[in-house]
């Protein structure tokens, strides 16, 4: 492979382990301490971004309900808030590959190509060089499915019904998941996050996406356009994590709160 065309890790020693052995056990130890959920592996999910040894095991709550379903992962969309370079629309990059410490996942450029039509799809690689939001979930994903190719997205200035639109064209697919990258308030007293994750998450509970407001999820956009997308398809979206920085690692002053949603299809009940 070119090496030139893969992406660099940008936060490799800094959000996460820059040693692979320790990398690969950091996440591992996520995985195995997570609890579990005994519900259909998902379609989608929602996981924060933040470092590993803040948000890490809220992640790895998300990320252990695809160790059983890992072989069958071919494809994953991941989409999440640009948050060093402006975006017109939705960064899409022409990265052939995004590398960390345990390798590199190869970027699916031809479902790159069959979202590139849409005005608001730009190709921007200035925007994921310095990126974290999508840079973190990697080596979760190099653990459960190494073989599936990604499409990483960010989110710029786009509406949730644009985000919408993009994850409809792959959500068919039974061999594509989804992952949307955000943390959920930022900043607040340890009791005024918990009031307001509690809120978001009962939003995104009952697919409600214009009841989450700005503040309360960085990657509030890539959310609703989820949303809007599952909240007519019967999905059923389960909590399985909700914490904050207090909770983790931080003080609780100031907190950054996380949370883990699995997206699954409906169990069929016989009879």
């Amino acid at each position: 492979m070119d090496t030139t065309k893969v992406r660099s890790p940008a936060v490799a020693g800094t959000f996460y382990p820059s040693q692979p052995v320790h990398l690969r056990q950091t996440v591992r130890q996520f995985l195995e301490s997570a609890v579990y959920l005994h519900v259909p592996p998902p379609k989608a999910i929602i996981v924060p971004h933040a470092g590993y040894l803040y948000s890490g095991p809220v992640a790895g709550t998300a990320y252990r309900h695809w160790l059983s379903d890992g072989q069958q992962i071919e494809r994953l969309v991941l989409i999440g808030p640009a948050h060093w370079v402006p975006v017109f629309g939705i960064a899409a990059t022409s990265f052939t590959a995004f590398a960390t410490p345990l390798g590199e996942m190869v970027v699916d450029l031809e479902a790159v190509e069959k979202i590139r039509p849409f005005p608001y799809i730009h190709i921007s690689n200035p925007a994921h060089i310095p990126e974290h939001c999508l840079e973190v979930q990697l080596p979760f994903l190099q653990e459960i499915c190494p073989q599936a190719r990604i499409v990483p997205l960010l989110v710029g200035d786009a509406t949730p019904q644009q985000v919408a639109e993009i994850l409809s064209v792959f959500w068919s697919d039974s061999h594509t998941r989804f992952i949307v990258s955000s943390d959920l308030s930022h900043y607040h007293t340890y009791e005024t996050a918990r009031r307001l994750d509690m809120a978001t998450a009962m939003a995104i509970q009952r697919q409600r996406p214009n009841a989450i407001g700005p503040e309360q999820a960085c990657g509030r956009l890539a959310i609703q356009g989820l949303l809007y997308l599952t909240e007519q398809s019967g999905m059923v979206v389960h909590i399985a994590d909700l914490r904050n920085s207090g909770d983790t690692a931080g003080s609780k002053d100031q907190v950054v709160g996380y949370g883990a949603f699995l997206f699954t299809n409906p169990t069929k009940v016989d009879g």
